[in-house]
């Protein structure tokens, strides 16, 4: 594999020689050999010379596939076989499992060849016997070659060997000064110790490091954290932010060697979450890395082992729909367009559709034979294999060669090199897996303390950044936290004014809460009610107050799931394990009804009323495949503090740092920038003078008269990377050139047309010009977009090189004055290149329309009784369908004064998807739901308005419409469709849009 590129594989004939040892080696004749009495001369001396090489363990195959030909050339191969002292052995050319599947397998050969159903030709095979076949068939087929079965079978019997026999050896080394693993570990552990705590070490530290390292020694694993403690330490000599997550944060070892932030003195740690005697495989320890300097991390750890030492785990990705029925309509022969409309409408081909009691948006017909095949084939394709590809960052290390126990290949990616497992393959075998893994707010984090050591003298790092302000809390909780690590997302912005995180530890819970294992297993509201004092904290024992006391009694974390079922269930540290462990299979063994029943008996038996354990496996149960470890969500919390202090006190630093960490979190550039506006940093245009490739901030304070200008942060200046299409190497000619003529004090350009030919001659090329005029770089020169467009084009005449000064005299042409472009077309073209527009936002300049529709501003939504019947509309930033939410929808949209949060229920949402899905001018008809702060629009109707935004960059169709016809009852979005007494509700209950 390793000889080329991944896909491919040259195997050699001298390989086969080498290895020959313990090889059983079937030749098969070539499909193209001709049955004939004298085979032909090229086969014959293949098989003489495997013969001379591989003596008696060479086998000659023999296959019935019904061609016709079949007897001749099964003779012909079994005198081969006599003459050359080969025996024959009976194969099957297998390409499926069954008969069936011949339709399926002959569209992956189209699929594989490029080519349609009806012009694949010779490329299929001519029937359908290419399926595995019992003894008995094989058997009739090879009635009068009984000796041929026999070899099959002898063959077989060799094929003994199992994956247990693979013997896996963790990689030795990392020690010094004489010490062996376990000593070294000891010695970086108490070093770590005092660096954290002091010299004179807390009880609670002592007692939980000596009892870590026993636990250690005694699983032999004292050189697996060394290898992680060593490669944490490389990426921090480097200056890489990192920190440990996951269960490795309940172990102090961890956390004294720096590998995890979550101090255990502040935090309750279940070391069975992270290792047990009762799991017989190694501790799970993930580090996050900056993700742009990961690879810095991976091809250290390659140079510390060799490659032969050393590979990523692979991932198995699968065919979904839209691949899987794009695949087989083009090897089915549809049209392009079809193709389009199948893989759009995937979500109508509902059990009523085949029934044909439902019609399809797109005009498929149920009745229609082809589409029905297509979609057959599809629904047996998908979840096919389709690509082998690289894990995230988990490395297998071994002892001896990788290849001895998995075959490696090379990976897409330079420098990289890939085993052919994943994960759960390496877990099943005991393989030993590091974690090297890439975390775009770390990258984000350390772009700002970068940012706010060069602007503000700041020295900041992830541990001295001031704790517990209480001013970033309030921000936190008025939920303005648009681009903050964890708490960003519309659900965690919800619960932001209902929890009122004051605390370190509050963030650890809002973290941990708004997630399916909590919600599913009803502890969300008890929480939010007991926090807020609206219903009484009652605990059933001293024992479960001393676990559940933080999280108000209410099980939230996957920890004090195991504590529970422990301290009040009976159950011993590692019954409690498997609990945890079954959780994700409570519908597929049955495994988890011996844990109700246990856990029930045994808090029972402990004196617990049957009423409370059973509430209790219930909140356990809820955390089915989706609870989240309370060490985890600590580990979170540091980051989503952090970025939230960066926000609050450096707005300006954070949202350069979120720009140039782009692509990230939930929300695009244009909110991210609108954010920072709103805390009162100035943000100035893209511009060939003084943008740089990254976001930058200037040197100089903004002035307080510019609008949203405020003295103490400094302005933002979007940098060229924001710019669609634009190259970082045109951009890098452009600044490199810009700064040279600066420190050289070169005389200014007479005209903007001589700024375009030098820009030209410098090797910038006319595409990236076009690109920067496109995006309304060329205003410090003097240019709108329009001109500079203008002069971009005149540059296809500029002639450089050998025959520089001979290009057409252009004197006589005509001065053209070009029509100035309105603000909407700026705003517009801003959009389409930028993905943003510092000028104004595309809804002011509809805003007359949306008034006659009866458009409630979203800022407005706070002044509306809960329950009022409003219309909503706005730009669509983010569409959520988290699977545990039962089919709700949830839209973040926005317009010129901020954003609005709606809720489409399933019902709704299938009714209005198209609208939904395809839209990006969205407006809802419903009801304002009110829960302090948090503000929802529940909607019932839903529109699409993306026609409207067409006319803005067409100033002419504008003026001459007339808004009341155009927006009158009758040309109401929908109305046609309406029934009667539906339209009069509209129409005439409070809420014409006349």
């Amino acid at each position: 594999n390793r000889r080329t590129e991944k896909g491919k594989c040259d195997l050699y004939k001298a390989d086969v020689y080498r290895y020959a040892a313990g090889i059983k080696f079937i030749l098969i004749p070539p499909s193209s050999l001709t049955a004939s009495f004298d085979l032909e001369a090229d086969f014959i001396s293949a098989l003489k010379e495997y013969k001379e090489q591989l003596g008696d363990a060479l086998y000659l195959g023999a296959i019935r596939s019904y061609q016709a030909n079949d007897t001749k050339m099964l003779y012909c191969l079994a005198e081969a076989a006599k003459r050359f002292h080969v025996p024959l052995a009976a194969i099957n050319d297998v390409h499926y499992h069954s008969p069936e599947r011949r339709e399926l397998q002959d569209i992956l050969t189209c699929i594989r060849e490029k080519c349609t159903i009806y012009t694949a030709g010779y490329r299929l095979h001519q029937n359908a016997e290419r399926y595995l076949k019992d003894a008995e068939e094989m058997g009739r087929l090879f009635a009068h070659y009984p000796k041929a079965i026999e070899n099959t079978q002898k063959i077989a019997k060799t094929c003994n060997f199992s994956l247990s026999e693979l013997k896996y050896t963790y990689p030795k080394g990392l020690t010094s000064e004489g010490r062996n693993h376990q000593e070294e570990l000891a010695y970086h552990t108490w070093k770590g110790a005092r660096k954290m705590f002091g010299e004179d070490l807390p009880e609670k530290v002592k007692q939980s490091l000596d009892f870590e390292l026993a636990f250690i020694e005694r699983k032999d694993l004292s050189y697996y954290f060394l290898t992680v403690f060593d490669y944490v330490r490389e990426a921090r000599r480097l200056g890489i932010l990192c920190q440990g997550r996951g269960s490795a944060a309940n172990s102090t070892v961890c956390y004294c060697l720096g590998i995890t932030p979550v101090n255990p003195m502040k935090h309750r740690l279940l070391f069975s979450r992270f290792m047990s005697d009762a799991r017989d495989e190694p501790p799970d320890i993930d580090v996050d890395f900056e993700h742009d300097r990961r690879e810095e991390v991976i091809q250290y750890i390659y140079g510390k082992y060799g490659r032969e030492h050393a590979a990523i785990v692979a991932t198995v990705t699968q065919v979904h729909y839209k691949g899987a029925v794009t695949d087989v309509a083009k090897a089915m022969g549809l049209s392009l367009d079809a193709i389009s409309n199948l893989s759009a409408s995937g979500w109508e081909f509902t059990e009523e559709w085949f029934a044909g009691k439902q019609v399809s948006s797109s005009g498929f017909s149920a009745k229609d034979p082809h589409l029905l095949k297509v979609l057959d084939l599809t629904n047996q394709y998908r979840g096919f294999p389709r690509q082998l590809g690289q894990h995230t960052g988990g490395f297998v290390l071994t002892e001896g060669k990788v290849s001895d126990l998995c075959p490696v290949l090379n990976a897409r990616m330079e420098n990289r090199t890939n085993i052919e497992w994943n994960k759960y393959d390496i877990e099943d075998l005991g393989f030993l897996k590091v974690d090297v893994l890439g975390l775009g707010m770390l990258t984000c984090i350390r772009l700002g303390f970068d940012l706010a050591k060069q602007h503000y003298g700041l020295d900041l790092t992830l541990a001295n950044v001031p704790q517990d302000d209480p001013d970033v809390y309030e921000m936190i909780c008025h939920a303005d936290t648009i681009g903050v690590f964890q708490i960003e997302s519309r659900a965690q912005m919800s619960m932001s004014p209902r929890l009122k995180p004051r605390c370190f530890y509050d963030l650890v819970i809002q973290i941990a809460i708004v997630r399916p294992g909590p919600i599913q297993g009803g502890a969300v509201n008890p929480f939010i009610k007991r926090r807020n004092r609206e219903e009484p904290v009652i605990y059933p024992s001293t024992e479960l107050k001393e676990i559940l006391g933080r999280t108000l009694g209410v099980v939230l974390f996957q920890e004090q799931a195991m504590e529970v079922a422990i301290v009040a269930g009976g159950f011993t540290p590692a019954e409690a394990d498997e609990l945890r462990r079954s959780m994700a299979s409570f519908k597929a063994d049955g495994r988890v009804g011996l844990f109700e029943e246990k856990l029930i008996k045994g808090m029972i038996a402990k004196g617990y009323t049957e009423e409370y354990a059973k509430s209790t496996f219930k909140q356990l149960k809820g955390f089915s495949g989706y609870g989240f470890p309370e060490s985890h969500s600590a580990s979170f919390a540091v980051l989503a503090y952090v970025s939230s202090w960066l926000k609050y006190h450096y707005p300006d630093v954070f949202a350069a740092a979120l720009l140039n960490s782009q692509p990230m979190g939930f929300y695009q550039p244009a909110q991210i920038i609108s954010c920072a506006k709103k805390h009162g940093v100035v943000v100035k245009p893209v511009d060939i003078n003084y943008s740089c490739w990254d976001n930058t901030l200037e040197a100089k304070q903004a002035r307080l008269d510019e609008p949203g200008g405020h003295e103490k942060y400094r302005a933002l200046r979007l940098g060229f990377r924001e710019v669609k299409g634009l190259k970082e190497e045109d951009v890098q000619l452009l600044v490199a050139f810009r700064d040279t003529r600066i420190k050289s004090k070169a005389p200014k350009p007479k005209t903007p047309s001589a700024v375009m030919a030098m820009l030209l001659d410098v090797g910038i090329s006319l595409s990236a010009l076009e690109k920067l005029a496109d995006a309304d770089a060329f205003r410090s020169i003097g240019l709108d977009r329009r001109k500079a467009l203008w002069e971009v084009a005149a540059l296809s005449d500029h002639v450089t090189g050998l025959f520089a000064g001979l290009a057409t005299d252009n004197s006589s042409e005509k001065d053209i004055t070009l029509p100035e472009m309105t603000l909407a077309q700026h705003v517009i073209e801003d959009y389409r290149t930028l993905g943003l527009s510092l000028k104004e936002h595309p809804l002011t300049f509809i805003r007359d329309k949306l008034n006659i529709l009866k458009v409630t501003r979203n800022q407005d939504l706070i002044n509306c009784a809960d329950g009022a019947y409003v219309n909503a509309a706005g730009l669509v930033l983010v569409r959520q369908r988290p699977g545990t939410a039962s089919g709700i929808c949830f839209i973040t949209i926005e317009d010129e004064t901020g954003v609005a949060n709606l809720v489409v229920f399933e019902q709704l949402f299938q009714k209005y998807r198209k609208e939904i899905v395809h839209c990006r001018l969205l407006m809802v008809e419903g009801k304002v739901q009110k829960e302090g702060e948090v503000i929802h629009v529940v909607a019932r109707r839903c529109y699409d308005l993306t026609g409207l935004l067409g006319p803005l960059s067409n100033p002419e169709a504008r003026a001459s419409e007339d808004l009341t016809d155009e927006w009158s009852v009758e040309r109401y979005p929908g109305a046609d469709k309406m029934p009667k007494e539906e339209k009069e509700d509209v129409f005439y209950g409070g809420r014409n849009f006349h």
